[in-house]
């Protein structure tokens, strides 16, 4: 729902006030806690400190354990860091950066975008361990944002787990369409491409308001230079297409029971009980015991998640490309 835009734009405006510091890192990527590590001190030193030589001074203080790196680009003159980690293991140099942080007295506000990753990581207890560096850090505040609200819900509201009761919860809704529209109205036609509310709506409505979604057609409909009803079709098909090979290795990856619900959810749009005895005879399901388990998984993967509209296909051009494709 544009959270990492509306991310960057507060930084930006705070950066701009000159009151905060502010450090932004996506652990999207990571898959263990020493990518976590190396791309946090990354992001603490590249944001915290604007000169190669204080950096370098920053991290022969603070990081005993890491070997940093700076690379700058010739032409632009950016710098960015990189750091291994040496034998004195992943717990002390995690310690490093929040001392690091600790120790500089202008406010900082630290964002880590896709936050649940660290639950999907091997070793046990990373919840924790972040949570017992971040409670003790009085001059920065901390932004947790995800894209999957059923692990960030768990994450925040089960009292089993370290960062309960740690937040203030700000769930991000749709885009208002009344806005959104005038604000997209405004940049097609800068491009010479006139977009009507008729077919602005129908997107907003295909896509339940995700802003992904919709600047991906739009951005589709800039290229084609046209705008009208009928173009959202032709967009739609297009994407999709593009990604059939991907969505097939995807099926051929799953279990059997674990494509026929997921194609089932996709052809109902969204469903609210997956274990309702029509749903299950309207598809040709199995055992009520074999969908939750088949849900699970699903969720588990990133392939299905929960909405206020009931279960829905995660990746709604691959939900799309289900519902047309037979068993």
């Amino acid at each position: 729902m544009g959270k990492t835009g509306l991310v960057k734009n507060a930084f930006h405006r705070m950066e701009a006030e000159g009151e905060w510091k502010t450090v932004y890192v996506d652990v999207f990527s990571t898959q263990n806690q020493a990518d976590f590590t190396k791309l946090f001190a990354a992001a603490v030193i590249g944001s915290m400190d604007t000169s190669v030589d204080k950096a370098l001074k920053a991290a022969t203080r603070f990081f005993t354990h890491f070997r940093p790196t700076v690379s700058v680009d010739p032409v632009t003159g950016t710098q960015s860091y990189s750091f291994g980690l040496d034998s004195g293991g992943v717990e002390a140099s995690l310690k490093e950066c929040f001392d690091y942080l600790a120790s500089r007295k202008q406010r900082c506000v630290v964002a880590i975008d896709e936050f649940q990753q660290v639950a999907t990581y091997p070793e046990k207890g990373t919840e924790a361990l972040l949570r017992s560096f971040i409670q003790f850090m009085p001059n920065t505040r901390f932004v947790f944002a995800g894209s999957k609200r059923h692990m960030m819900a768990d994450m925040f509201s089960l009292p089993s787990r370290p960062f309960y009761n740690s937040t203030q919860s700000f769930p991000l809704g749709p885009i208002p369409p009344d806005g959104y529209f005038a604000f997209a109205a405004r940049h097609m036609k800068s491009g010479g491409v006139a977009l009507t509310r008729e077919t602005f709506d129908r997107i907003y409505r295909m896509f339940d308001g995700i802003t992904w979604y919709i600047q991906e057609i739009l951005n589709r409909l800039y290229a084609f230079k046209s705008a009208e009803f009928d173009d959202v079709s032709r967009a739609v098909a297009e994407i999709v297409s593009e990604s059939e090979y991907n969505f097939g290795n995807i099926v051929e990856s799953l279990p059997p029971g674990a494509v026929r619900l997921m194609r089932a959810i996709a052809r109902e749009g969204a469903v609210k009980g997956v274990n309702a005895g029509a749903f299950i005879s309207k598809h040709g399901l199995r055992a009520t015991s074999s969908v939750n388990v088949s849900l699970k998984k699903l969720m588990d993967s990133g392939f299905v998640e929960r909405t206020d509209k009931g279960y829905v296909v995660e990746d709604r051009f691959f939900g799309i490309w289900l519902a047309k494709n037979p068993a």
